[in-house]
């Protein structure tokens, strides 16, 4: 099992930059036929996707692609094209649970992008729905939307977003874009809060971002080093639930969060 640790961008228009990307290290690919690109290049950068999801070598990383707004006739073309192909496909603007039927129906896989007072409302049902495999937040526009600057509000939307994907069974919620590339520092300061939110990785706009995100939500040596403490005493006692010799209880959560922290320190460990 492989946790998807960096997720990056790459715009639909600029086809010379998809196997870069694929050899950027990210955990997924995100060619974007959306935000970035300029509406005169939709086209070209749908037919650029296309092309490239039929001919990618096998072996890279997951791709995914950022369709346009389904309720737009480009959104509607965007899924009907690119659907069957790409791994998965991120919905932009999804503000409820029945505008991913459509999704469904073509038996592709989404990550529906919550970009809207209506879809954090809604977050619950739409992260429940058959098709989803996960969800994430489009803070840009949330924020444009509510007037909000980040602080204790950006974070009760985060946990709406957290909470709802927790309850539908779905991954931890990946964090949005930090749009300054050169910021490293604040980058990984980001990082950190989010972590301690509940969110896990990070979508990225440039492939210098990568190692920044990939350290910040690597387990700490304490984490692991408790981690594989709690794996040994399970295997060594083969109960369900045991006490440790400090005193802590173990149940099952606990082991599964434990194996979940060696697989994610071995993965990151790894380059």
């Amino acid at each position: 099992m492989r946790i998807p640790v960096t997720w990056l961008y790459v715009p639909g228009d600029r086809p010379e930059r998809f196997a870069k990307a694929a050899a950027s290290g990210a955990d997924v690919v995100i060619i974007d036929l959306e935000d970035a690109v300029a509406p005169a290049h939709k086209d070209e950068a749908s037919a650029n996707a296309a092309g490239y999801l039929r001919s990618r070598p096998a072996g890279g990383p997951p791709v995914h692609v950022r369709v346009n707004d389904p309720a737009t006739q480009r959104g509607l073309d965007d899924l009907a094209e690119l659907a069957g192909q790409a791994d998965a496909v991120r919905v932009p603007k999804v503000e409820s649970a029945t505008s991913l039927d459509l999704v469904e129906r073509l038996g592709a896989r989404a990550y529906a992008l919550l970009e809207s007072a209506a879809g954090i409302l809604e977050a619950r049902a739409i992260a429940a729905h058959p098709c989803v495999d996960g969800v994430a937040l489009g803070e840009q526009d949330l924020a444009a939307e509510l007037g909000i600057t980040g602080g204790p509000a950006l974070d009760h939307l985060r946990l709406r977003a957290v909470l709802a994907a927790a309850a539908a069974g779905l991954p931890p919620v990946p964090m949005s874009v930090y749009p300054d590339v050169r910021d490293e520092a604040g980058l990984a300061a980001s990082c950190a809060d989010g972590r301690a939110l509940g969110m896990f990785g990070r979508t990225a706009i440039h492939p210098r971002q990568i190692p920044v995100i990939r350290a910040a939500f690597r387990p700490t040596p304490q984490e692991a080093a408790k981690a594989a403490e709690i794996v040994r005493a399970a295997e060594a006692t083969g109960a369900a639930a045991f006490a440790l010799p400090d005193g802590r209880f173990v149940d099952a959560p606990v082991l599964a969060r434990a194996r979940r922290t060696l697989i994610l320190e071995a993965q990151l460990a790894d380059r």
